[in-house]
């Protein structure tokens, strides 16, 4: 049928309030994500100390990062992996576990605990620094080389925070310490809002336990939110570079054991003014985080995410 004159005006209005009502969202998503990251796209393959104007190198950034940059290999690299894979699932896990358990509580104290999980998501940097700094400080005045002297478990203090055979397991265990963050107050308010009928229902059909309830219920009905925690845990692991330098007090940290990818940046951009290079590295972690990402979307999507 053929579109008359008022129709195809309709249209076109029609058109232009979508376009109104996403602007906002397309200024907003230009200035802080395409852009910047064009900007880095285009800076590694460029040389650039920030006071002379980007010089094109080519590929010459990334060769380098391939072949010469011994630190990232044996260090770095390795070190990211595995902090990311310990605190991302490992995050996103106890994320997902202690919203299920807030959400068999009543509302008043599982809105105080909630709270309290999620607080310490929302500590800024300086305060994690002093607060583990002094829980894990290297004198007689720590608190765990106090405890363990106090008990006489080692004669003398240990440099946890400069050791690095200690170092990646305290940042570990500050980064699960502040792990509860938007993801799970996500999770927690999809598991509230899962349909009680589905869970009468299911126990009709046989369903025995707890156990069976999370798998064949929860988990299917809270993919969403499930999605949602899981990138909001990936990209949270892979850039939580200031946890080393905050605790040990230098970058690169001592012998590069907390050394993450976002400090090797620091280190080369900012420290040793070789910003090309640095983007070069931001663009490799971009791409980790990207198949992490997808990776999350393929579990927890489905064929409408």
């Amino acid at each position: 049928m053929k579109k008359t004159r008022k129709d195809r005006i309709n249209t076109m209005s029609d058109g232009a309030h979508a376009f109104f009502l996403l602007l906002p969202y397309g200024i907003l998503f230009s200035l802080f994500i395409a852009i910047p990251i064009a900007i880095a796209v285009f800076l590694s393959f460029t040389y650039f100390d920030m006071i002379q104007a980007p010089t094109f190198a080519g590929l010459n950034n990334y060769i380098a990062l391939l072949t010469q940059d011994t630190i990232f290999f044996q260090h770095v690299l390795p070190n990211t992996l595995r902090f990311a894979i310990i605190v991302g699932p490992g995050g996103f896990i106890l994320g997902f576990f202690m919203a299920w358990v807030l959400a068999q509580v009543q509302t008043v104290p599982r809105t105080i605990f909630a709270l309290c999980l999620y607080m310490p998501s929302l500590a800024p940097g300086p305060f994690v620094g002093v607060l583990w700094t002094t829980i894990f400080s290297g004198n007689q005045h720590g608190y765990v080389n106090a405890l363990l002297l106090n008990r006489n478990l080692i004669d003398q203090p240990i440099q946890f925070l400069q050791s690095p055979y200690w170092l990646m397991d305290i940042m570990i265990l500050v980064s699960m310490w502040s792990a509860m963050g938007i993801g799970f107050l996500a999770m927690l308010a999809g598991i509230l809002n899962v349909n009680e009928e589905l869970y009468e229902a299911a126990y009709i059909d046989g369903i025995r336990n707890r156990f069976q309830e999370i798998i064949y219920i929860t988990i299917p009905s809270v993919k969403p939110q499930m999605l949602f925690g899981s990138v909001m845990a990936i990209v949270g692991a892979f850039n939580a570079g200031g946890i080393g330098v905050a605790l040990s007090g230098a970058n690169p940290t001592p012998q590069y054991a907390g050394q993450l990818i976002t400090n090797h940046i620091d280190d080369f951009g900012f420290i040793r003014y070789e910003m090309g290079y640095a983007a070069a590295v931001s663009v490799v972690l971009l791409c980790m985080v990207w198949v992490f990402s997808k990776l999350s979307y393929k579990f927890f999507g489905g064929r409408d995410y």
